[in-house]
């Protein structure tokens, strides 16, 4: 089964959508299979034939019961579909608040993910960790242009829009690691704007929340490669709590390494590929807004050093 599978839902919004679906599937192939078997039928008795004399047989034109169920039978459909679409649609947007709901501000970036808990003062990006048997539910924002959060096996897609916001929710029933897309074009780098939702025990999430409240660990060891951090155009678009970078452009680095990827997912969180992003981003996502540091090799070691130990 495909991890995007429109067809395991694992969360309450997400099956509403896959029943409503699988509804208007139904219905749809039974409208194909009579529509077929009349049209054959049709063919086969009706087919061209002409009397002993060579007249064509005569037609028949009209019929009152025919007219009436073509007429009546599509506005039933149509109702039905109606009224079907139109449940779902009420009960996903407007699912009420419970007591011990999470709230989660998503800002949309080119071209990665900012995820803000108001009540738990977290702050994190590309991975998003939720409880499970929770209603989570996400306030949608937009730093630039048009995003989409599509996690298909979560909820459907629902649009990042510049001074719009929007809101979705979901309510995952399992844990495990659920992926997704931005599913709006939104620049060079769209298709490499990835999606990572962690469902985690309740239990392993307030650890979670807890450990990215913290501040940054302040390691003397990497105290070159903190300095050299601190003196470069770094900070200006990085946040690391307990220093000087209060840089909003790019992701909160604080935890940087209890995440599983690097640059919304587009390579593994190791010492070697964040060295080698730090030298050169473009070749992970060409077109990146983050640009090459042109730091020295030595510069480069002392850096990285000291954000791998931002766990």
């Amino acid at each position: 089964m495909s991890p995007t599978s429109i067809f395991a839902p694992l969360s309450t919004p997400a099956e509403s959508i896959f029943e409503l679906s699988i509804l208007v599937l139904a219905i749809a192939a039974a409208i194909f299979v009579v529509v077929a078997a009349l049209l054959v039928y049709s063919l086969v008795k009706f087919r061209r034939k002409r009397n002993d004399d060579g007249r064509e047989p005569a037609q028949v034109y009209g019929s009152l019961q025919v007219e009436l169920a073509w007429t009546i039978t599509p506005v039933i459909i149509v109702l039905v579909l109606f009224l079907a679409s139109a449940r779902v649609v009420f009960a996903v947007q407007d699912a009420p608040r419970t007591k011990d709901s999470l709230e989660v501000t998503v800002v949309g970036h080119q071209f990665w993910w900012e995820y803000r808990y108001p009540g738990l003062k977290v702050v994190t990006a590309n991975e998003l960790h939720v409880p499970v048997g929770m209603r989570t539910f996400l306030n949608l924002l937009s730093a630039d242009t048009d995003h989409s959060f599509w996690v298909p096996r979560l909820a459907g897609k629902t649009d990042l829009i510049p001074n719009h916001p929007n809101r979705m929710w979901i309510e995952p029933q399992e844990t495990g690691l659920y992926l997704g897309q931005c599913a709006q074009y939104c620049g060079t780098q769209h298709a490499k704007m990835l999606l990572r939702v962690y469902v985690d025990s309740r239990e392993d999430f307030d650890r979670w929340a807890r450990q990215q409240a913290a501040a940054a660990r302040d390691d003397g060891r990497v105290a070159e490669g903190r300095r050299m951090f601190e003196q470069t155009a770094c900070i200006n678009c990085h946040t690391v709590s307990g220093t000087a970078a209060n840089g909003r452009f790019g992701p909160d680095l604080t935890h940087l390494m209890s995440r599983g990827t690097l640059g919304a997912g587009v390579a593994s969180n190791t010492p070697e590929n964040l060295r080698a992003w730090i030298r050169r981003p473009d070749d992970f996502k060409p077109g990146s807004l983050m640009p090459p540091m042109g730091l020295s090799e030595s510069q480069l070691d002392a850096v990285t050093a000291y954000l791998s130990t931002l766990q």
